[in-house]
């Protein structure tokens, strides 16, 4: 058995105690085991009293339950459950009896801390209308979240518990069962309540499952067993925070990008560049032409026919292209390397990126066209992740990224693949870093931070989350002057100013934990205004 690894998104209930702490203590006193189940009861305010029947010879359980819901705070439902500790599976093909009943009907693979209708729980329930979903609460009585699947109505579910982490898997076409994408963390105590379960969905309804070939494990250590890496997509409302698998498979796959209108992703696959339409589990690879060896660094452009890629297959350092959204013969935009693209201009005719130039990595923009690159900050470290403002006049402050290196850890040895891998600080306890009155003079609370113990890699988050470094503010200005004489001559003036403003653009702040200037501000991360003229006469 491979062991999965996934790389990776208000309601009023009424709880009455006294007439429900009754039922439970009857069914718990008095449980009635059927089959591998020790026993079985109604969970929660239940109207109509479910059961659980086994066909021995056919290895059939029949469910029949009632129930408003299982969600936000509290659930109903029949469950028949066996008690259980440390890591463990159920499997079992589920079908509903008849095509009646809500859609939101379930029928459902649980693994709960206790009897209560608002205990926390983790189970992957199949819906009437076909929905399957991983769905959890982590704490009593709090709102119920899921992940959906992408695959609709399999035969056969799933679900693993391995320490505090539950996995949730699904059959495909092949009727073979596969990880869902769909994987949760939660701390349960053992014993738990292992079972299924079936919920109407209508407190004036009940509803009947067929679970059949059910299989309960109590699962061993994989500690010598090859893991095997997938990787998912998912999509993520905002509002509610649950999350839907979009895309799932065996890969490395990563950084998915929205079209414009909203009907497909584009995301890098193992060099390529794929694009996914919402809906399809199938992807299909854009054409890049001669570029093998795709990064992470891409985006599609405003008008949404353009996309630019970060790629290292031909000069083994990664540069810029640009190429249609379709596919095409891609356009070097970037000569110098490493470039790593990340953002578009909103009018879409400047790229910014991120370039190591020597031991730096600084933020640079060039014409979508190619051209001469222009560096807009000059600290010393990491400045990554530049995006522009939706008015095309700012680009964001790029994160701090702090560092320590004289723990008795060489510098060179936490550089990899020519990226430097900058030891952490600590963190000190009661202390932030962000403070009321920024100036270059102290951008952040430096003892927020502690040098960690020797050959230990400090708490401290790769990027600050409550301090970016100085915005940036440029204008440039130009005029242009062309006469003409005749058909074949040309006389051109031009008249510019960079930083026309004369604005002082601050660079990011000292990040060395071990400087005397850790946390201040001490350049610039642009020149001062500068003014040149210039003639041009073409024949």
């Amino acid at each position: 058995m491979y062991r999965p690894i996934f790389k990776h998104a208000a309601a009023v209930s009424f709880t009455f105690l006294a007439s429900f702490t009754l039922a439970l203590a009857s069914a718990q006193s008095n449980p009635e085991a059927v089959g591998i189940f020790e026993g079985h009861a109604d969970v929660g305010r239940v109207l109509h009293e479910g059961s659980v029947h086994l066909d021995s010879t056919k290895e059939i359980y029949t469910v029949t339950g009632s129930g408003e819901n299982m969600w936000f705070g509290t659930d109903e439902f029949h469950f028949a459950w066996r008690k259980m500790s440390g890591d463990v599976s159920i499997s079992s093909d589920i079908s509903f009896v008849g095509d009646k009943g809500d859609g939101h009907r379930k029928a459902v693979l649980m693994i709960r801390q206790t009897l209560d209708e608002s205990s926390p729980f983790v189970a992957i329930a199949r819906h009437g209308d076909g929905l399957t979903s991983l769905q959890f609460r982590d704490a009593s009585g709090a709102n119920t979240h899921e992940v959906q699947s992408n695959i609709s109505a399999p035969l056969r579910l799933r679900l693993e518990k391995r320490g505090d982490v539950f996995y949730a898997f699904v059959s495909g076409p092949d009727g073979v069962l596969h990880p869902a994408g769909a994987s949760t963390k939660l701390a349960l105590k053992g014993p738990f309540y292992l079972g299924i379960g079936v919920c109407a969905h209508n407190k004036d309804d009940q509803q009947t499952a067929i679970f059949s070939k059910v299989r309960v494990s109590q699962l061993s250590s994989q500690s010598g067993s090859n893991p095997v890496l997938y990787s998912t997509i998912e999509i993520v409302p905002v509002a509610s925070g649950d999350r839907r698998v979009a895309y799932v498979a065996p890969l490395h796959f990563e950084a998915p990008n929205w079209s414009r209108n909203g009907a497909y992703l584009v995301f890098n696959q193992e060099g390529g560049i794929y694009q996914l339409t919402l809906g399809s589990d199938k992807p299909k690879r854009i054409p890049t032409g001669a570029l093998t060896k795709c990064n992470n660094d891409h985006g599609v452009s405003p008008d949404g026919a353009t996309i630019a890629v970060s790629d290292s297959s031909q000069i083994g350092k990664s540069l810029v292209y640009t190429l249609p959204i379709a596919g095409g013969t891609p356009r070097q935009i970037t000569t110098n390397g490493p470039s790593y693209w990340h953002g578009w201009s909103p009018d879409g005719s400047t790229l910014a990126f991120t370039g190591q130039r020597g031991d730096n990595f600084d933020i640079y923009t060039v014409s979508v066209n190619g051209g001469e690159e222009r560096r807009l900050t000059t600290a010393a470290g990491l400045d990554d992740g530049p995006e522009y403002s939706p008015d095309g006049a700012w680009i964001t402050g790029t994160p701090i990224v702090l560092s320590s290196f004289d723990n008795g850890t060489t510098a060179e040895a936490l550089w990899a693949n020519n990226a430097p891998f900058a030891q952490r600080p600590e963190l000190v306890p009661g202390q932030k870093a962000k403070i009321a009155n920024q100036s270059y003079r102290q951008w952040f609370n430096p003892i927020a931070f502690a040098k960690p113990a020797s050959f230990v890699i400090g708490n401290a988050p790769r990027t600050l989350d409550t301090v970016n470094n100085p915005s940036y503010e440029d204008l440039d200005a130009a005029l242009e002057k062309n006469t003409r004489f005749g058909e074949r001559y040309n006389v051109q003036l031009r008249f510019e100013m960079f930083n026309a403003l004369n604005h002082p653009d601050l660079s990011g702040p000292n990040t060395n934990l071990t400087s005397g200037q850790f946390g201040q501000i001490t350049g610039y991360a642009n020149s001062q205004r500068l003014i040149q003229v210039a003639g041009k006469f073409v024949f």
